[in-house]
């Protein structure tokens, strides 16, 4: 990194030297986003170990447990609190008895690969579209410009319903919802990228490196691209707890990730017929679901002010003010 590159750091967000550890600094400030950052760490601790788990209890997550179930009451969990017990330890599911904690950890790996993943496409597709249309001349910006301006005017659940629906039955869920959620909702990334390229690309260390023999991708790549992060990055936070919600909703209304395989939205679809009966059974996957989207958005708050010193100092202006009020 060339030293006015490391002057402008500051301002543009390109990372410098020890930015990471400047970061983690005003990361460590701010309790809630350590408690959101802890809160996540466990949640995929959790999902990925979730074979593991479900052997530990000596469950899984698509056997049928008949005898815990009250047929005479339309199969409503025999027991307290849903079927809690030694063997089962959150409760069993309504109609089937199948094992809930289970089926909650391997709804989390799905709701989370899903969410993920389309977030990665999300970004990729954005920077692409966005660089493209900032390097680009008039009539290139002007039409990737169009198209990003119909992607965020699309009613993306309504798209995403017609997309899912039409998609042959054997094609893998999780893998289809990546594909639509990713593929419509990169507008955003998109406008955040063209517009700090266009701003960057007027800066002196762009002009050098053209002057230098660097073509568009070149620049893009070497130059751009780590200036870039920091807000790429602030918006992906905000985009992960979006995709958890349209996957959910998605699932939800049944179009979304299909039975046996377990997701929240799947679970809360079910589990609105069994509110009065079992509330356990609404209850908890609305709160892993509630938790989760909590956790990502604190966190994405927080890296955003970390990312931002500018930010940072705000914040640091306003506190002290405030004491000296009080």
């Amino acid at each position: 990194m060339t030293a006015l590159q490391e002057t402008l750091a500051p301002a543009t967000g390109v990372p410098a030297a020890g930015a990471a550890r400047q970061v983690w600094r005003r990361l460590r400030t701010r309790p809630a986003a350590l408690a959101a950052a802890a809160v996540l760490a466990l949640l995929v601790v959790l999902a990925v170990a979730a074979p593991l788990l479900a052997a530990l209890e000596g469950q899984d997550p698509d056997t049928y447990h008949d005898a815990l179930v009250d047929s005479a009451r339309g199969g409503v969990p025999l027991g307290s609190f849903g079927g809690v017990g030694a063997e089962h330890w959150l409760g069993v599911e309504p109609g089937t008895g199948r094992d809930l904690f289970v089926r909650l950890l391997y709804g989390a790996r799905v709701s989370l690969l899903i969410a993920l993943g389309a977030t990665v496409a999300q970004v990729l597709v954005g920077i692409v579209i966005g660089l493209a249309g900032g390097l680009g001349g008039r009539w290139l910006d002007a039409v990737l410009g169009r198209a990003t301006d119909v992607m965020l005017a699309l009613p993306m659940l309504v798209v995403a319903i017609a997309l899912t629906a039409v998609v042959p039955a054997d094609f893998p869920r999780p893998l289809l919802l990546i594909l639509v959620i990713g593929l419509l909702g990169w507008g955003g990334t998109s406008r955040i990228v063209r517009a700090q390229t266009l701003s960057l690309k007027r800066l002196d260390f762009v002009a050098a490196a053209r002057l230098g023999g660097s073509g568009p991708w070149r620049v893009a790549r070497r130059e751009l691209l780590p200036s870039l992060a920091a807000p790429v990055i602030t918006y992906a936070s905000i985009l992960v707890p979006t995709n958890i919600v349209v996957e959910a909703s998605l699932s939800f209304l049944g179009v979304g990730v299909k039975p046996p395989t377990p997701s929240w939205g799947q679970m809360l679809s079910t589990a609105q017929i069994w509110f009065r009966a079992d509330p356990m059974y609404v209850l908890l996957p609305s709160g892993f679901l509630f938790v989760t989207v909590l956790a990502f958005t604190v966190l994405g708050d927080a890296v955003r002010t970390a990312l931002d010193p500018r930010e940072a100092s705000r914040l640091r202006v306003g506190t002290r003010k405030e004491k000296k009020v009080s």
